[in-house]
């Protein structure tokens, strides 16, 4: 059967042009692709499992081991099409979606025996399934170059035999038997010439060889007579060679700051085609006003996170941008509903401008985030017809979500009887929704399966709430200077945080007092707010919301325990603590 490549973009290359055609052909075949527990899950062609972003798939590695205890290492081809040219154990490959290669270590061992003819020349008569000894597996991952990768299963298998090879130059370029001293002298030239050439392909092991001489191989070697089956499937995550490797995963202040200037750029480029000055100041205003711009960068990050290397995330940066507009859109108007006159340490759009330029900015940046997402003929692209409407069906629900919950928070100022689960529905709505579709479309715009956008859009979700609960203990317990605004102005405004509502459903006198304080606006001292929060503090109710913020943050490191071993988590896990870390 042909390989078929849905939608392909015709003005792009092919990923198999210009390749090796014996090579392009194996691409055809079918690999298993497996969970991280090795259970089967599919079929998936080498070509889809290995290029773009990949699929988990079932491997194998021989180390042949002679009577002399030397061990054969190949150099792979040149017409290889990923990890060209570099050295590697005895033989590697994949086992096939058959019936012969499905089942577990017997099938990679049959494999073994097939692929050690093609590759080795090996004669397969000369082969018995019980000469090879199951030692271990592991899980890794590792790019080739931006264009292929290899996300590995890898049954690892020893074969102590001496065999009779005839190697196919298409597929090795040179054999070798070293003895351990002379492997060990190998290795060292290896170190040396990486020093010297970085680039020098012939000077490179294969990253899932390397991880086997790092972790396991001298304990096989030392006496090969008793290696066993260990049991484990050794994690060992990623391994990228040459200019795709990283000393140290980025945090997550790195992450924000290299990728907050392209989506800054669209942001203002956006906003200031406006051709009437006064409108064209008011919207970037509170934009001109800083912030860590978590929202704006979020979906590049998760899309990162997921496919570290990839060559374009400008789909991400666009979504980024229009979430970034919206939600700045959304702070004009609560301020203005909220009679709020300061947001980060400045005044308010209306406050700084009048009441009507205000509403009018914001309803224009509304509409600037939905037309980023559409492009600008002739001046900028919109996301990729692919995601298109996905990615406006989102945001705009986001959009509706948040006007539910504004609603919902302006409702409950004069209702008596809302309570904490009706808070937590608000919040829900009118924060944590943005962070849930920030991180939702930052995996659908990777092309992830729908598990992983699922996991992704639930971490956001649950970040989210944990954010908002921080935030309002934040706006009681740290001082005016790191709010950008007065200490406790929640309380002066009347806000039915979840701190309040636990007081008040409480009822007695400490509800009582806080009833009579809330929303006294500027009438209110800081006697009077000081008064407010120990009544919180003695009713448990500051208690209570930091428990309630810790349960949404350990969910939302445990939708990031379920993402697959290959995600870089680094920066997701610090931007899930970020706002616990401000008042731990």
């Amino acid at each position: 059967m042909g390989i078929v490549m849905a939608d392909w973009d015709s003005t792009e290359p092919r990923p198999l042009e210009g390749h090796d055609s014996t090579q392009s052909s194996m691409m055809e075949e079918v690999v298993i692709q497996v969970d991280e527990l090795d259970n089967r899950v599919g079929g998936q062609t080498k070509l889809a499992a290995h290029h773009g972003t990949g699929a988990l798939h079932r491997a194998f590695s021989v180390l042949v081991f002679d009577s002399k205890d030397r061990i054969l290492l190949q150099k792979r081809s040149s017409d290889k099409i990923t990890f060209p040219g570099v050295w590697a154990n005895s033989c590697c490959s994949h086992p096939l979606d058959n019936e012969m290669e499905r089942d577990g270590f017997s099938g990679s061992i049959n494999a073994a025996i097939r692929k050690m003819e093609q590759e080795l020349g090996v004669d397969p008569s000369t082969l018995r399934a019980e000469d090879f000894t199951p030692a271990s597996r592991m899980l890794y991952w590792s790019r080739s170059d931006d264009e292929w990768v290899e996300k590995e299963l890898d049954h690892i298998l020893i074969l102590r035999k001496d065999i009779i090879c005839n190697p196919n130059p298409n597929e090795i370029e040179e054999l070798r038997w070293f003895s351990r001293e002379e492997f060990e002298e190998f290795l060292t030239s290896f170190h040396t010439a990486e020093q010297e050439a970085q680039n020098d392909e012939s000077r490179i092991i294969a990253p899932w060889f390397k991880l086997i001489v790092d972790n396991l191989l001298n304990e096989w070697w030392n006496d090969l007579d008793t290696v066993v089956d260990d049991g484990k499937i050794h994690c060992f995550g990623r391994l990228d060679l040459g200019e795709f490797e990283k000393s140290e995963p980025e945090n997550l202040d790195g992450a924000i700051s290299r990728c907050r200037p392209k989506v800054e750029a669209i942001i203002m480029g956006a906003l200031s085609k406006s051709g009437v000055d006064r409108l064209r100041q008011a919207m970037i205003h509170l934009l001109e006003g800083g912030g860590k711009r978590v929202r704006a960068t979020l979906p590049r990050l998760v899309g990162e996170a997921l496919e570290p290397g990839r060559s374009n995330y400008s789909d991400h940066e666009l979504a980024g941008a229009a979430l970034e507009i919206i939600h700045n859109f959304t702070l004009v108007h609560d301020d203005i509903m909220d009679d709020d006159d300061i947001r980060r340490g400045r005044p308010s759009v209306h406050v700084e401008y009048d009441m009507p330029t205000a509403i009018n900015a914001g309803d224009a940046m509304l509409a600037i985030g939905f037309e980023i997402l559409v492009g600008d003929p002739g001046e900028m692209d919109g996301i990729s017809a692919l995601h298109l409407e996905h990615v406006v069906r989102s945001i705009s629900g986001m959009v509706r979500s948040v006007s539910e919950g504004q609603q919902l928070d302006i409702a409950f100022e004069n209702e008596e009887n809302v309570g904490t689960k009706e808070y937590l529905r608000m919040i829900e709505g009118k924060t944590a929704i943005m962070f849930k579709i920030a991180a939702e479309l930052g995996a659908l715009l990777t092309d992830s399966s729908q598990e992983i956008i699922d996991i992704c859009s639930r971490w956001g979700r649950e970040m989210g709430m944990c954010f908002q609960l921080m935030d309002d203990l934040i706006d009681i317990l740290s001082d005016g200077e790191t709010l950008g605004k007065p200490k406790g102005s929640d309380i002066a405004q009347g806000k039915r945080t979840l701190m309040v509502l636990h007081t008040l459903e409480q009822g007695g006198e400490d509800a009582e007092t806080l009833t009579s304080i809330l929303g006294n606006g500027d009438t209110a001292s800081q006697d009077d707010i000081d008064t407010a929060i120990s009544i919180l503090k003695r009713c448990g109710s500051i208690d209570h919301a930091r428990e309630m913020a810790a349960t949404h943050h350990q969910a939302a490191h445990a939708a990031l325990d379920e993402l697959p071993f290959w995600v870089e988590l680094t920066a997701l896990r610090e931007l899930t603590d970020w706002q616990v870390k401000r008042i731990s």
